[in-house]
């Protein structure tokens, strides 16, 4: 593990807390014309490298099950994310898809050589609390009907963010080359599926096209580069704790540029789903380093 490669992926973090900022930003182009349109864009920094570096192209020939994960993770992911972001407010779907950190830090409990702990199960429940409060109305346990859609995809799209993560983990010997591959694919998988299901929305505004062109740089395209790099070789426990900053930082980001009101909801779903990543990573953020004698 090398300090550098978790600093990479430290900015795959900071980018992804705009991810909901662009998608809302974007108009009301589809999801899976979206989708297309970003991994396109996405794929493009993978594309000039290979390119420029010809020999790398061999690094595109890996097993099946890794293409499969690879596709599977960041098709699924981000159907799953931006259904969300069109059928529920973008703080509420935003933030209980933000819970794939938590998933992270419960799963890696239960790799061998863990323990699932206490504080584990108390730092889930604070963020579901998070979320069920965020969910409910007028502090009852009936939920917005016209909103379940978003909801149940944001949930799945942290769970499928989540195992994509823990399974890349076990491929570090894969080269980050391949994330071009897994971006082509996912375009390909998105553009089939916007002709299959939906009708074409174009942005209308030099500004809806800026956050498209932004969605597919960063947060849908540098990212992953970064987020693989990172995994792979640097330190995943400090970025799996690092990833707990993400859902702060988008809401905040949400809320500056009016896409969203600062709610007490808000602000107490956002401390509880933070203090419970926390608290569920406090061997991760608290440990003590041996001393120097």
């Amino acid at each position: 593990m090398t300090l550098g490669a978790t600093l990479v992926g430290f900015t795959a973090i900071i980018m992804w807390s705009v991810l909901a900022l662009f998608t809302a930003a974007s108009g009301t182009t589809p999801p899976f014309q979206l989708s297309a349109m970003a991994f396109a864009i996405g794929s493009l920094p993978g594309i000039i490298v290979l390119l420029l570096r010809p020999e790398r192209r061999a690094y595109l020939r890996q097993p099946r099950k890794v293409w499969i994960t690879g596709i599977a993770g960041l098709f699924g992911y981000h159907f799953l994310y931006f259904t969300a972001l069109r059928n529920a407010p973008a703080v509420d779907a935003g933030l209980i898809a933000y819970l794939w950190p938590l998933l992270i830090v419960v799963g890696s409990a239960l790799l061998p050589g863990e323990k699932l702990g206490l504080h584990h199960i108390a730092g889930a429940l604070l963020g579901f609390a998070g979320t069920g409060l965020l969910v409910t109305r007028n502090g009852g346990l009936s939920l917005d009907s016209s909103y379940l859609l978003g909801y149940a995809a944001a949930f799945l799209c942290a769970f499928t963010w989540s195992g994509y993560s823990l399974a890349t983990r076990s491929f570090n010997k894969v080269s980050t080359d391949v994330v071009t591959g897994f971006c082509l694919a996912t375009a390909v998988l998105s553009l089939l599926a916007h002709m299959a299901f939906e009708t074409t929305v174009w942005p209308t505004t030099s500004f809806q096209w800026l956050a498209v062109a932004g969605l597919g740089l960063f947060p849908v395209g540098l990212a992953f580069y970064a987020w693989d790099f990172g995994v792979k070789r640097g330190n995943i426990q400090a970025l799996g704790a690092a990833s707990y900053a993400a859902p702060l930082l988008s809401t905040l980001i949400l809320i500056a540029f009016g896409f969203a009101s600062p709610t007490w909801q808000v602000l107490v779903a956002c401390a509880l789903i933070t203090g419970g990543a926390v608290l569920a990573a406090r061997e991760m953020i608290f440990s003590r380093r041996p001393s120097r004698g």
